[in-house]
């Protein structure tokens, strides 16, 4: 279990209770540290129970984990860059809140709809009538 409460931004903070660590062996180079040490890190955070979090930060952060995210709602994030065990768990810790931190931005402003002008809907019907007459100038000539 890890006890420190991670805080993500402002009133938003997650209590140690609600994340689970467990520490795996990493693969990848590194030799003998990698078969003899478990350096590598899954943090679990269950996402769709969470009191800490509103429903529209839970709905966001459902979308951008993706496969991450257990049909339980269970959040896995697994860190495995470094060879120590503490900077992985730093890093698992970061992932997390880098990931509920995008999920808390507010939704982008509604777009507004415009308009070409009357001037700018004249210029492209002549432009197109003009490149019409350079095109019928191509043709081969009517017998008239």
């Amino acid at each position: 279990m890890a006890s420190d409460p991670l805080p993500i931004k402002g009133s938003i903070v997650i209590a140690g209770w609600e994340l689970t660590e467990q520490f795996v062996l990493a693969g990848g180079p590194g030799g003998q540290n990698v078969n003899k040490v478990s350096t590598a890190v899954q943090l679990y955070f269950d996402l769709r129970n969470s009191p800490s979090l509103s429903e529209r930060i839970k709905a966001n952060a459902t979308k951008i984990a993706g496969r991450r995210l257990s049909k339980d709602g269970v959040l896995m994030i697994e860190a495995n860059r470094f060879r120590s065990q503490e900077r992985n768990r730093e890093d698992a810790r970061e992932r997390l809140k880098a990931l509920l931190l995008e999920a808390a931005e507010p939704p982008p402003p509604p777009r507004k709809k415009t308009r070409p002008s009357k001037g700018a809907v004249e210029r492209r019907l002549k432009a197109k009538a003009g490149r019409s007459d350079v095109k019928r100038m191509r043709g081969k000539p009517t017998a008239e």
